[in-house]
């Protein structure tokens, strides 16, 4: 029987080792990413049938959540106290979610996702940060924006500069 040569020995074991290591990462990954899905869907659905502690308690507390509207850029505090009446009547928004990529940070402790959403406003994209607390995933940053399809921008542009232009001036003089 021939023997080995420690070098040989070495290299199968180094890379088993990878192997076993990329193996494990990715079963983590997968569940990761499974665990983030469930949170988003579970937050969505939460502002459907107007769980108000479903909703913000998934968000970060110093989380932020970033609107369609250029005005819109609260912090959690702000954000829960403009949508509390929604909820209180029964019913805040409905997105349900069609596509969504999720990425990872090399320490596997930031995820960031982009998602694209059936809103009443049609077609919606959200993207965000979460933040791993303890064993939790928390929405740290949300940013909702309404799509546009290219073949209509220049119909949506006018509409958009009735209200819009103040806004552009205002910030331009600070």
């Amino acid at each position: 029987m021939k023997k080995l040569s420690p070098y040989l020995i070495g290299v199968s074991l180094g890379i088993s080792l990878f192997l076993f290591l990329a193996r494990i990462e990715t079963t983590i990954t997968k569940d990761e990413t499974a665990a983030i899905n469930t949170l988003l869907n579970d937050w969505h659905a939460a502002a459907a049938t107007a769980d108000y502690n479903g909703y913000f308690g998934k968000i970060a507390t110093d989380g932020h959540y970033i609107g369609t509207d250029a005005g819109e850029n609260w912090n959690k505090t702000a954000f829960a106290t403009f949508s509390k009446p929604y909820f209180d009547k029964g019913k805040a928004w409905d997105f349900k979610a069609l596509e969504r990529h999720v990425y990872f940070s090399k320490d596997g402790k930031t995820a960031w996702f982009d998602e694209l959403l059936d809103t009443w406003m049609k077609v919606c994209r959200g993207s965000g940060v979460l933040e791993k607390e303890g064993k939790e995933w928390k929405i740290k940053h949300y940013v909702l924006s309404m799509t546009v399809p290219n073949d209509v921008t220049d119909q949506v542009i006018p509409l958009k500069a009735k209200y819009e232009d103040a806004v552009i001036e205002r910030l331009r003089k600070k």
